[in-house]
C-alpha cells in the first residue's frame, strides 16, 4: 500500500502540473445551474461541536455561518450539491436532513451531496433531546427546513450556466500528526505540527456562468480541518473554510454563492491550530481569519484566469453534455476491540459513498474523515482530469486512516472504527464508480 500510495503521489502531482494552467470544463446546450445562499447562525447559545473537553455555551459570533448550494441540470437529470457551514451531519441528524430534502426536491440520494465544512466553532446538531441541550435542539430542528429552502431555491433559480475549471496551490493545511520522543526514549505521534507530512495543497475551482459571463457560483474544494480555534473559544466561526468562503463572496461581489466542499483532511489542520480565541490584539491578524484570507485569495486568482468554452457540443471532449450519479453503502473492515475492552466487536462499519460526474469533472462524496493519501490516491486514480473529493458528505462515519497509520498508532486511529484495509477498499472502490459512470 505505501509503494501504491507513493506512485499515486507522483501521478497526482503529475495532474496538477498538466492541468496548474487554468482550462475550460465546458458547457452544453441544456445545461443549467442554480445557486443559493441561507444564513444559519445560531440565535440563541449553543453547544459548540468538536472538542469534548469544551464546556459551556457559546458566547457570541464573529463571524455568520451559512448554506449554501448549486444545482444543476442537463435533461432532466439533477445533481445538487450543498455546502454548510457545521462540523458534519452526525447521529440520525444526516439522514433526517437528506431526507426532507429530498422528498421536497424530488432528489434520488445519489443526486443529493449534503456535506459539512467541518469547523469546530458551530452548534452541534443534534436531535437527542435526553442529551442534548434544549438550544441546540432547536437550533438543529430549525436546520432542517432552511436546508429545504437553500435546495429548493438552487433548483428553482436555475438557467442557461458556462463551467470552467481551474488548479491553485495552497500551503494553508499541514499535516498535523507529529511525532515526540520522551525523555526515556519512547516515541508517539501526537496532535501538533509535521512540515515534512504528506499534504494534499490542492485548491480545485469551479466557475458557474451565467450566459452573459457574469458569476453565478464559484465552487471549491481544499483539504483542511476547520480547527485553528480550540476548545477554549466560544465565538461562533466559519474558522478557515467558512472565512475563505465569505472572503471570495465579498471580493467578488453581487449574489455570488462560493461553497467550500473539504478535502480528505483526517490528518490536515490549518498551520495555525486549536487556539484559544481570536486575537484581537491591535494591529494583530487573528489567525483564522490569515489563513482563511490566504486561501480565499487563491481561489479568487484561480477564478480570474479561468478560460471559458463557447461550445454547445454535448460530444465534445470537455463538455458538460451529461450527468451521471450512484450512491452506494460500503461494508468495510472493523477495526478489532483492543485486548481487555468491553467494547462490543463488529464485522463491519458502513461508510456512505456518492460519486457524479458532470461532463468530464468528477465528484466523490465520502461519509468519514479521511486521510489526506486517500484523496490524493483517488484523484490519481479517477478518470476524470478533475476531481472534487468531498468529505463529511451524507454521513459522518468518522476517521478513515491510511494503512500505515495503525503502525504508528495516534489520535485518529485510536479513534477510528475502521480497519487497516478499509482504505484500500475505499479508494479503489471509489475510482470502480466513477468508472462506471
Amino acid at each position: 500500500m505505501k509503494t501504491r500510495l507513493a506512485v499515486l503521489c507522483v501521478l497526482s502531482f503529475s495532474v496538477v502540473l498538466l492541468f496548474a494552467s487554468p482550462s475550460p470544463a465546458g458547457n452544453a446546450a441544456g445545461l443549467k445551474a442554480g445557486a443559493a445562499r441561507i444564513d444559519i447562525t445560531p440565535e440563541k447559545p449553543v453547544n459548540m461541536s468538536g472538542y469534548a473537553a469544551r464546556k459551556g455555551l457559546s458566547t457570541g459570533v464573529h463571524d455568520p455561518l451559512s448554506a449554501r448550494a448549486v444545482a444543476f441540470e442537463v435533461n432532466g437529470k439533477r445533481l445538487v450539491l450543498i455546502s454548510t457551514d457545521i462540523i458534519g451531519f452526525y447521529e440520525e441528524v444526516g439522514g433526517v436532513m437528506r431526507q426532507a430534502i429530498q422528498d421536497e426536491c424530488k432528489l434520488q440520494p445519489s443526486e443529493l451531496f449534503l456535506c459539512g465544512i467541518h469547523t469546530h466553532s458551530a452548534p452541534t446538531p443534534t436531535l437527542n433531546r435526553e442529551r442534548a441541550h434544549a438550544n441546540n435542539v432547536e437550533y438543529t430542528e430549525a436546520l432542517k427546513p432552511k436546508l429545504v429552502e437553500v435546495a429548493r431555491k438552487a433548483l428553482a433559480n436555475m438557467e442557461p450556466v458556462k463551467l470552467g475549471l481551474g488548479v491553485g496551490s495552497c500551503p494553508v493545511g499541514g499535516n498535523r500528526r507529529e511525532l515526540r520522543v520522551a525523555n526515556n526514549g519512547e516515541s508517539s505521534i501526537v496532535l501538533g505540527r509535521n512540515p515534512y507530512g504528506t499534504t494534499d495543497k490542492e485548491v480545485l475551482v469551479m466557475k458557474v456562468a451565467k450566459a452573459d459571463g457574469a458569476p453565478l457560483a464559484v465552487m471549491f474544494d481544499y483539504a483542511t480541518h476547520g480547527t485553528a480555534l480550540g476548545t477554549g473559544n466560544l465565538t461562533i466561526s466559519g474558522d478557515v473554510p467558512g472565512l475563505a468562503e465569505q472572503f471570495v463572496e465579498k471580493i467578488l461581489g453581487g449574489d455570488v454563492v462560493a461553497p467550500i466542499f473539504v478535502g480528505a483532511s483526517g490528518n490536515i489542520d490549518p498551520w495555525f491550530r486549536v487556539l484559544p480565541k481570536i486575537n484581537e490584539e491591535p494591529g494583530w491578524v487573528p489567525e483564522p481569519v490569515l489563513l482563511g484570507t490566504f486561501l480565499g485569495e487563491e481561489v479568487v486568482s484561480v477564478y480570474r484566469a479561468i478560460r471559458q468554452t463557447n461550445s454547445a457540443d454535448p460530444t465534445r471532449s470537455g463538455a458538460a453534455g451529461k450527468i451521471a450519479t450512484n450512491f452506494v453503502t460500503l461494508q468495510l473492515p472493523a477495526r478489532p476491540p483492543e485486548a481487555g475492552s468491553t467494547e462490543k466487536k463488529q464485522d463491519s462499519v458502513p461508510l456512505n459513498v456518492t460519486v457524479a460526474r458532470l461532463g468530464d469533472v468528477a465528484f466523490v462524496g465520502l461519509g468519514a474523515e479521511v486521510f489526506t493519501e486517500i484523496g490524493v490516491a483517488i484523484k490519481a486514480g479517477s478518470p476524470c482530469p478533475h476531481t472534487f473529493v468531498i468529505t463529511h458528505c451524507n454521513g459522518s462515519a468518522g476517521y478513515l486512516p491510511i494503512k500505515e497509520a495503525y503502525v504508528q498508532d495516534g489520535y485518529e486511529v485510536k479513534s477510528s472504527r475502521f480497519g487497516p484495509q478499509a482504505a484500500e477498499i475505499v479508494v479503489r472502490e471509489a475510482i470502480r464508480l466513477l468508472q462506471d459512470l
